[in-house]
């Protein structure tokens, strides 16, 4: 992959265009089977910090300066605003996009943007929503609350001890998922269970039951 990625930006150079390209590396999810997702747990497939958190490296020469680092939160859909904004376009007003643009923190015009982020998946029933640093999870029948900047690993379940934030975090979600489409009987998640993966041994094969909940 280095190398290939190398030939991409040689290109660009021996062109005369690398100055004027940003250039993006990124995924589409967080770490397949053969993948060391530490600090993290979860893989590809879990609404864990493994399956959601991904690599995200933006370059573009004298707008974003190199070797920095940003705190912000981010999720795929913020590429397209971004880009747009870059450009010096905007989007269809009837049309919006889902994610913001990330310019304004990358180029250092304006701080971190506190975020909500939600997400549903239909494997194992899971359900997540972050906002801010706490983080709510479920997979299957078990519901968490995480703090994941403090606890990345996702231990210790702040459910109970406050039992406040989980229920502004979960009311968050759920009108957050009455906006969306709604799951269907048809629709099918492949993930995987026990019998496929050892450290999975505790959950159930993913069925195609409807659960918004």
């Amino acid at each position: 992959m280095d190398y290939q990625i190398g030939r991409v930006l040689q290109a660009l150079k021996d062109n005369g265009v690398a100055d004027d390209t940003i250039v993006i590396f990124t995924s589409d999810n967080g770490g397949e089977r053969f993948s060391n997702t530490w600090p993290f747990s979860g893989k590809k497939t879990e609404l864990l910090e493994g399956g959601l958190r991904i690599p995200a490296l933006i370059r573009w020469t004298g707008k974003i300066a190199a070797g920095v680092t940003t705190d912000q939160v981010a999720i795929s859909m913020d590429w397209f605003p971004t880009l747009l904004e870059a450009a010096g376009a905007t989007a269809d007003p009837a049309f919006p996009p889902d994610g913001i643009s990330l310019l304004p923190v990358l180029t250092g015009a304006s701080p971190v943007k506190k975020r909500k982020l939600f997400w549903r998946y239909k494997g194992n029933k899971q359900r997540a929503a972050r906002i801010g640093d706490d983080k709510y999870l479920k997979i299957l029948d078990n519901t968490f609350l995480f703090n994941v900047v403090d606890d990345p690993l996702e231990r210790a379940n702040l459910k109970t001890r406050d039992s406040d934030k989980y229920k502004e975090i979960l009311g968050e979600w759920k009108a957050w998922n009455a906006s969306m489409l709604p799951e269907t009987d048809a629709s099918y998640t492949y993930g995987f269970s026990g019998d496929q993966f050892a450290d999975h041994i505790g959950t159930k094969p993913p069925t195609k039951d409807r659960d918004i909940d």
